[in-house]
């Protein structure tokens, strides 16, 4: 897709809030963390696609598409908000999963299904494989009369992650001189344009293990957008991937706990949870630090939340009764 004008799918800037009980718990200054809050984007439950979305889908609609096909698992909340956008704009959206029907359990399949997306289960794919069904998938629709456009899986691409960079230049407005922003890396869009608008020593990843090689894929998008090479100054810590994209680790759930309990935040466990375990990390090792203006992304995801069986499962048994079954009411 060449460039095209945006598509307006939400109202910004995104609120910055401080999160000074959440500072204090990892032994900040109160004024010393910001959070984001890309996940109070209006469209389709929110989340840091919407933003990727107003510049593919905007190409999209300057090709002439009236059906938008993505990628993506089935908790995807890329292909949510693609099926969310399709529903604002009155495009028909088919989204291309692995697996089979009634395999997932995922929160963002009940809001695909709302939204009106159509699913088409490849089976036990690669990625690899998953992006070549979608390109079946639109030969098929195009030999039916249908002029679909593929959106990239997650989004991105270089021309979605002018979103974020966009959005790197709101949060200058915000906040001029933002010693770090933290951000979850799936796969890749949203690190790469934050990098094209802070520069590379200004923005931590926290791989999620959404993909091989994220370093390689956020440096192509950056450096289309900025013309230059940025992969040896890339700052990616790959120490919360733990079993597996997926999969919840110890450190994500602790880190769900401390942003609930410090300061009401629902992160979710795919993404924002391991991308706050990372800047707890960053914490202890000192390279977030006392005096220093930090900015977590909150990137969204929290219809996943309910649809993840590790998830539910550990926070629904630890629930506590009132009174103590050893104690009186008062």
């Amino acid at each position: 897709m060449s460039a095209a004008p945006p598509t307006s799918l939400a109202g910004w800037p995104t609120p910055l809030e401080k999160a000074p009980r959440l500072a204090a718990a990892l032994g900040l200054r109160e004024d010393d963390l910001w959070i984001k809050r890309d996940d109070l984007i209006g469209l389709g439950g929110g989340g840091n696609k919407v933003r990727k979305l107003e510049y593919t889908v905007g190409a999209a609609l300057a090709a002439g598409a009236d059906t938008l096909v993505t990628v993506g698992a089935p908790q995807s909340n890329h292909a949510r908000l693609t099926a969310a956008a399709g529903a604002r704009l009155g495009l028909d959206v088919v989204l291309v999963f692995p697996g089979r029907p009634g395999a997932s359990r995922s929160g963002n399949l009940v809001l695909d299904a709302l939204f009106g997306a159509r699913v088409r289960w490849a089976g036990d794919v690669d990625l690899a494989q998953l992006a070549a069904t979608a390109e079946e998938t639109v030969a098929a629709l195009r030999r039916r009369g249908a002029r679909p456009e593929l959106i990239p899986f997650g989004g991105s691409n270089a021309v979605g992650a002018r979103g974020y960079e966009q959005a790197g230049r709101e949060l200058l407005a915000q906040v001029p001189s933002p010693d770090l922003a933290v951000v979850a890396v799936g796969s890749g869009g949203t690190m790469a344009g934050l990098v094209a608008a802070l520069g590379a020593d200004r923005v931590l990843g926290v791989d999620t293990g959404a993909m091989e090689e994220p370093a390689a894929a956020v440096a192509a998008m950056a450096g289309e957008l900025t013309g230059s090479d940025v992969r040896d100054r890339l700052r990616i810590r790959s120490d919360q991937v733990g079993a597996g994209y997926g999969r919840l680790t110890a450190s994500t759930a602790a880190a769900l706990r401390l942003a609930a309990r410090t300061e009401g935040i629902v992160l979710d466990p795919v993404y924002t949870g391991r991308a706050m375990a990372g800047l707890v990390a960053a914490a202890e090792e000192g390279i977030v630090a006392p005096g220093r203006t930090t900015v977590f992304w909150h990137t969204g995801g929290l219809p996943g939340l309910f649809g993840h069986a590790e998830a539910v499962g550990l926070f629904d048994g630890s629930l506590p009764v009132f009174p103590p079954e050893d104690g009186p009411a008062d």
